[in-house]
């Protein structure tokens, strides 16, 4: 399974990357093939400065070797090793009316000291975080979500659409860091779902991620702006960050198990603003943002 999953992340991400480029028409991804010293490595790719997008990244991994201690007590075992893949990719759009969106799909392996898997699972998800809400946007995205989502459990998008709006949220603000999408972990065997329906449900969703984001990129890259409008999206984007270096457990993981730190925080923006106890105009467009975010909808 871990090869299996390994070899399609490798192809997900010259798909995806290769549709970026073609929709930004300037900027390249930048790659970097890494070696982690415990075992395993990376080839991560950014873009930056595009017509498009000011900066992104789209990075797979397979890493392994000893669970960590701190992780090992998270876990709950004792001289655990483990397996980790993953493709995790975010991208910053320039233009304030084209959304943030976040993906990862990843795959975990445990064993115990003779090599046997003594636990695997599959995560992952997909968010949408715009600056400004345009809703027939948030309804395509979520539509495409839960199409993948009814191929294999008719109660799926419900699940993981409610666990996105939990998970993604900035308690110290009180309010969603988007307007969400689908998260899910611990996927494992059980009577009803193998590894192998898993694996193919991870994957729908992994495929449809392009289907979900690129129209609207398509449909709102050539807006027109104004400082006003980018100087919010700065602010916005500070809320971006504070999930995720005080709550995101993925970044967490990564830091705890001697990850590459430039693809860690390779999900920051180039440009952000932290106001002073900023609040937007009552009524405006900014202010309709704010209100959806401390209250989740149901879109489809």
């Amino acid at each position: 399974m871990k090869d299996t999953f390994f070899n399609y992340i490798h192809e997900l991400q010259d798909t995806i990357t290769s549709k970026l480029e073609a929709i930004d028409g300037k900027a390249k991804f930048q790659e970097d093939i890494w070696k982690r010293p415990e075992g395993g490595g990376g080839r991560t790719r950014v873009i930056e400065h595009g017509n498009v997008f000011e900066k992104g990244g789209v990075n797979i991994s397979g890493v392994h070797g000893k669970l960590p201690d701190s992780m090992q007590t998270y876990f709950g075992v004792e001289d655990a090793n483990f397996f980790a893949c993953g493709l995790s990719l975010v991208l910053h759009p320039k233009n304030p009316m084209v959304p943030t969106v976040h993906a990862n799909w990843r795959y975990f392996e445990m064993y115990d000291q003779d090599g046997n898997i003594v636990d695997q699972w599959f995560g992952g998800g997909q968010d949408l975080t715009p600056y400004y809400l345009f809703e027939e946007d948030a309804i395509h995205f979520h539509q495409i979500c839960k199409t993948a989502c009814d191929h294999h459990n008719n109660n799926f998008y419900e699940t993981y659409k409610a666990r996105c709006d939990e998970y993604f949220y900035n308690s110290h603000r009180n309010e969603g860091r988007g307007i969400g999408g689908l998260f899910f972990d611990y996927c494992k065997a059980t009577s009803d779902m193998s590894m192998q329906n898993w694996y193919d449900f991870v994957t729908e969703v992994g495929d449809s991620f392009l289907e979900a984001y690129v129209p609207i990129v398509e449909k709102r890259k050539d807006l027109d702006y104004n400082k006003a409008q980018r100087d919010w999206q700065e602010i916005r984007r500070g809320r971006y960050v504070e999930f995720n270096l005080v709550h995101d457990k993925g970044t967490l993981f990564g830091l705890k198990t001697n990850g590459r730190i430039e693809s860690i925080l390779m999900s920051l923006p180039p440009h952000v603003q932290w106001v002073y106890d900023h609040h937007p105009e009552p009524g405006s467009k900014e202010e309709e943002l704010i209100n959806v975010l401390k209250q989740p909808k149901n879109w489809v």
